[in-house]
């Protein structure tokens, strides 16, 4: 793979594995999330989808995601014309926005444990939905 890709590949051009590899898997995106009507902020809730594995902060079903969760947002370019809805620290929110990633994402630091050192995983921090706890009785403000 091209070394900073991402500093010189538009995103509608990356190869899939490049596009693959922005994920920096906080798991920040696959928590219930509902928009503020006054403000137009995305407000996250602690309860996560009923796919994302809380241990290694992955979707168990990846491939299938859409036809198990219709309410799940396939990632791609064309999504990420108002990428206010997925979290500040977002690999493809950062560059959509044209900003640099920042040091602890695995593409620069070259280590995916880095995610969690820096305290940007999600991991140990959410629940799952089989609690049974209401997703608007759990927000949560530690993602913006």
């Amino acid at each position: 793979m091209n070394e900073r890709f991402w500093e010189t590949t538009p995103l509608n051009e990356l190869t899939a594995e490049q596009w693959e590899s922005l994920c920096d898997g906080c798991g920040k995106c696959c928590l219930e999330k509902f928009e503020d009507e006054e403000t137009g902020n995305i407000v996250y809730s602690r309860v996560a989808c009923a796919l994302l594995d809380l241990e290694t902060c992955r979707c168990r079903r990846y491939a299938e995601r859409a036809r198990y969760m219709p309410d799940c947002v396939t990632l791609v370019p064309q999504v990420l014309v108002w990428p206010n809805w997925l979290p500040e620290t977002c690999a493809y929110r950062l560059l959509a926005e044209g900003k640099p990633l920042p040091s602890w994402h695995p593409l620069i630091s070259g280590d995916p444990d880095s995610v969690l050192e820096a305290g940007q995983s999600v991991r140990g921090r959410v629940i799952g939905p089989e609690t049974g706890e209401d997703p608007l009785m759990n927000l949560i403000d530690w993602i913006r």
